[in-house]
């Protein structure tokens, strides 16, 4: 469930102020059915807001087990992370973990695009070409994984942070191909469902 599902347009900006912002949560936490839950996803804004208080007012009413924080590797996130925990803690709910997004990418080089850049700054699509060169001229290289950070590492930053707390890192989530192509293919990647 979202706003966006809502709007007209999906370009179309939603300027709301506390009152209508924290209607919305009420009215999505309260009275959309989401049926029987395993777990209940809540993407919520970066650092400690009036949406925080209210999605935590209006869940702690229901029994949560607790939460799990999900960061990205870039020091600027970690702020918000720690800051979070500490949001966590103050309100009473267990931190069951944190999670580093994005961390790094690990794809098989058959898998990649390649791409001829031009003269002119253009670019064309050499993927075909660069995999039937490999394959002749260096056919063990189509086994190897190449291997990129996504963002500037963390450096063990997640980890450090939640030793603080009494909680849990983990891990990193890597970028899996196929559940990133399920949603574009109709499919469904988890029973996990989001709100908000």
């Amino acid at each position: 469930m979202s706003i966006g599902f809502m709007l007209p347009h999906p370009d179309e900006a939603v300027i709301w102020r506390g009152p209508r912002k924290n209607g919305l949560i009420k009215q999505f936490l309260k009275d959309v059915d989401w049926g029987e839950l395993d777990y209940l996803v809540v993407d919520a804004p970066p650092g400690t807001s009036d949406e925080h208080i209210s999605i935590v007012q209006f869940l702690q009413a229901t029994g949560i087990d607790g939460a799990i924080i999900v960061t990205t590797p870039q020091q600027v996130s970690l702020i918000d992370v720690r800051k979070e925990i500490s949001f966590c803690k103050k309100v009473g709910i267990k931190v069951l973990g944190v999670v580093e997004n994005m961390s790094g990418l690990k794809q098989p080089l058959s898998d990649l695009r390649f791409v001829k850049l031009g003269e002119g700054g253009g670019e064309s699509d050499a993927t075909e070409w660069a995999l039937n060169y490999i394959k002749s001229n260096a056919p063990e290289l189509l086994n190897l994984v190449a291997c990129s950070e996504v963002f500037d590492s963390s450096q063990g930053e997640p980890r450090r942070c939640v030793g603080k707390w009494p909680s849990h890192f983990l891990e990193k989530c890597r970028w899996i191909r196929s559940f990133a192509e399920q949603p574009r293919k109709g499919g469904r990647v988890s029973r996990i469902k989001s709100a908000v």
